[in-house]
């Protein structure tokens, strides 16, 4: 008869770890608003070649003035500011059978703190500022929230969030709304591609654009698929048509 099996080792038993106050709080917030919220997903696809020669040709001396690096997000802000005017509910919130429009942008921007959870300080009336006010703010707060100095005012009354793992490389990420706002929008990586463009003909030709997605989350129960969408092609518009030098004159 064939030799009996040799019994296996015992395995490790698994680590138990709790949860700390900050990651029980953003389970019990996301659970909430997956359980609210009617969540619906649009993405677009954004040609950023402008942007991308704007941070280019002002590395240096954006640098030697503001002492900090000139992302993509600030661009994608300050087009968020622009576009909320003509797609105001995008800028709501929902009180029980009712939608509050917003008059002013308090812009919510979410930062990881090295993986051990995340918060999102707030650019107060994002509407009325220009993209190197609106840069400045986004570093001041993410600096301040990964060493702790926010203030609880600071990380409240936020009624649009961005939430950007664009640097981490994501392609489409889908976000869960922060309540009770009815959107977010979620910037991923901005990688080099081969597109189709207009040659100076006018004909079609092959190029390499830098591109990325933008995905807005949003409630059904605010708004609709088109509203959605048309929210993000004025996005695009902007983002991609925009004379972003004059913007950091």
């Amino acid at each position: 008869a064939p030799a009996a099996p040799a019994p296996e080792a015992d395995a490790p038993a698994p680590a138990v770890v709790p949860m700390t106050v900050m990651r029980k709080r953003i389970a019990e917030h996301m659970v909430r608003s997956h359980a609210t919220s009617a969540h619906a997903y649009t993405s677009v696809e954004v040609d950023f070649e402008r942007i991308t020669r704007v941070r280019a040709s002002q590395r240096g001396a954006w640098r030697a003035r503001e002492g900090f690096s000139l992302t993509y997000l600030p661009f994608i802000a300050r087009a968020v500011s622009d576009c909320v005017d003509d797609y105001p509910v995008v800028n709501a919130s929902i009180d029980s059978d009712n939608l509050v429009l917003h008059p002013a942008l308090h812009l919510a921007v979410a930062v990881d703190l090295a993986f051990e959870g995340l918060i999102a300080p707030v650019i107060r009336n994002a509407e009325g500022k220009r993209l190197r006010q609106v840069a400045r703010e986004v570093n001041d707060l993410a600096t301040r929230a990964r060493a702790k100095q926010l203030s609880p005012d600071e990380v409240q009354g936020g009624t649009f969030t961005i939430t950007n793992p664009g640097p981490f490389g994501t392609h489409q990420t889908l976000a869960i709304i922060n309540q009770p706002q009815v959107a977010i929008l979620a910037t991923d990586g901005i990688t080099k591609r081969a597109t189709v463009v207009e040659g100076a003909d006018g004909g079609d030709v092959i190029a390499v654009r830098h591109t990325g997605l933008l995905t807005l989350g949003w409630d059904h129960r605010a708004f609709d698929g088109a509203y959605a969408a048309a929210f993000l092609n004025a996005m695009r518009d902007v983002l991609q048509t925009r004379d972003w030098e004059a913007e950091l004159e």
